[in-house]
């Protein structure tokens, strides 16, 4: 009998499919997902050791203060660098052969990760620190958006959500396990600023596993399925932002999601501000419950097990209700939990809400991701990756630049909370305007590569895709308009 058409394979899930432990044998029956996924692990576990290990410089350090202002600058540090290279990784990713990136990138990260080492070994602060941070953390903008372009080359388009949910959560919690690497061994080998570096050399063997895997991958097989001569691709990185606005803006689904990606971010730049200075300044130890360092090694834990629970949650949700209604229903979730268990600012309570909203930022994160992988064609993909990313740390960072100087040195500030709490609200009617505005507009042209039909193929009810499975992600409904709530 003929493959069913893509829609109908992806609108209806499998029995099985919705299944976490069927799910995950189906996607691990093809080997390039296994390798992605590995690469995946790895680079965020260095990812996590290399951010937590700086961080402490600035924020637990007995040399250092910790007012708003310092919080800030160390967290802005650490993610203005995917807000830099975002749209230049982008433009390349859709030019370049994405596996030779992984390979190049992940050998220069780690070759940065020791000389920034080398330079916190050698007592130096101030440019020098910052500089190699923000080359470090930069390389791995390449890696990132690398990863998100090329899965849809390893899995069909009827087991993205749930491709998403393991491998953006399962790296998730590879980065905050990392982070708890590294404040382990910053107890152990000592508190001070030198201390720091060999901790922060630890990072370095998440890049060694990040060549040693993607040299195994077959050469072209994660794409791009189009590649353009060199002028063109100089041309690409200039534009790289515009092309990823125009390719989202195209589609619905996508600038919708985006809406309430940000909206996240912003809230979720406050309430990390919050936390950092109640756990520094304000809180005190509640029977196993910790403050200080440690009690910020607890509130990673917790959003790590939102995350964990998040990758469950999110494709039987989304398999019942649809994409849309799934963000809905985060974000309220969101804004009554950081109202309900943000405000007290007890330890127990700061605990709860950050497992909250790490489940409620790793399912919107999953909506969004699966929806430019569905709506947004291959030759512009990686541009739309890295536009999301360019903008969500932009304004991440920004939230907190701007509560740093609204936010007590204590961390108490209900305002700043109420705040976050409406910032939810607000993604929701933002959310809600971007697909009414799709909506009056449903024959609007896309950019390149933006939706296009695609004909019914016996590889969309195959588990095992060949390695150019998709030249357009695109899915759609018969009657042509693409099928946003998958």
């Amino acid at each position: 009998m003929p493959a069913a058409p893509a829609s109908t394979a992806s609108a209806v899930p499998s029995a099985r499919s919705t299944r976490p432990v069927a799910r995950l044998r189906e996607l691990l029956v093809h080997p390039g997902f296994g390798k992605l996924l590995t690469v995946r692990l790895a680079a965020q576990w260095g990812d996590g050791v290399f951010q937590a290990a700086l961080g402490g410089l600035v924020l637990f350090s007995p040399e250092r203060e910790a007012d708003p202002v310092m919080v800030a600058l160390g967290l802005a540090t650490v993610l203005l660098p995917y807000s830099i290279v975002g749209p230049f990784a982008g433009a390349l990713l859709d030019r370049w052969d994405r596996r030779r990136v992984l390979v190049v990138a992940g050998a220069l990260r780690g070759v940065l990760t020791l000389l920034t080492a080398g330079v916190v070994l050698a007592g130096v602060s101030g440019p020098a620190l910052y500089l190699g941070a923000l080359a470090t953390i930069g390389v791995s903008r390449f890696i990132q958006a690398g990863l998100s372009a090329a899965l849809p080359h390893v899995v069909v388009d009827e087991h993205l959500i749930g491709a998403n949910s393991l491998v953006t959560t399962a790296g998730a919690v590879a980065a905050a396990i990392g982070a708890g690497c590294a404040i382990g061994l910053r107890g152990l080998i000592g508190p001070y600023d030198t201390d720091a570096a060999w901790t922060t050399a630890v990072a370095a063997v998440g890049s060694v596993l990040i060549v040693l895997v993607a040299t195994r991958i077959p050469r072209g097989s994660l794409g791009p399925d189009e590649r353009r001569e060199a002028a063109q691709a100089l041309r690409a990185v200039a534009s790289g932002l515009a092309d990823g606005f125009r390719a989202a803006r195209a589609a619905p689904g996508v600038l919708g999601a985006f809406g309430a990606v940000a909206a996240h971010r912003l809230a979720f730049g406050i309430t990390t501000l919050v936390v950092l200075l109640l756990m520094r300044n304000s809180l005190t130890d509640v029977g196993p419950l910790k403050a200080g360092i440690a009690g910020l090694g607890e509130v990673v834990a917790a959003v790590a097990a939102g995350l964990g629970v998040a990758a469950v949650v999110t494709p039987w949700l989304t398999a019942r209700v649809g994409r849309t209604v799934t963000i809905r229903i985060m974000l309220v979730l969101a804004a009554v939990a950081l109202l309900g268990l943000g405000l007290p600012m007890t330890l127990p309570t700061i605990l709860a809400g950050s497992f909250v909203l790490g489940l409620v930022g790793q399912a919107i994160k999953l909506c969004s991701d699966a929806a430019v992988q569905t709506e947004v064609g291959d030759a512009t993909r990686g541009r739309v990756f890295s536009l999301s990313d360019t903008t969500f740390n932009v304004t991440y960072v920004a939230s907190v630049a701007g509560a740093a100087f609204l936010a007590p040195r204590s961390g108490r500030s209900p305002l700043l909370l109420a705040l976050a709490a409406g910032i939810y609200l607000l993604g929701l009617v933002i959310h809600e305007l971007a697909l009414r505005a799709g909506a009056r507009h449903p024959d609007e042209p896309g950019d390149q590569g933006g939706t296009q039909a695609s004909a019914p193929s016996a590889t969309v009810a195959s588990t095992a895709p060949s390695p150019s499975v998709s030249t357009s992600s695109t899915s759609q409904r018969p009657d042509g308009s693409p099928d946003e709530d998958r």
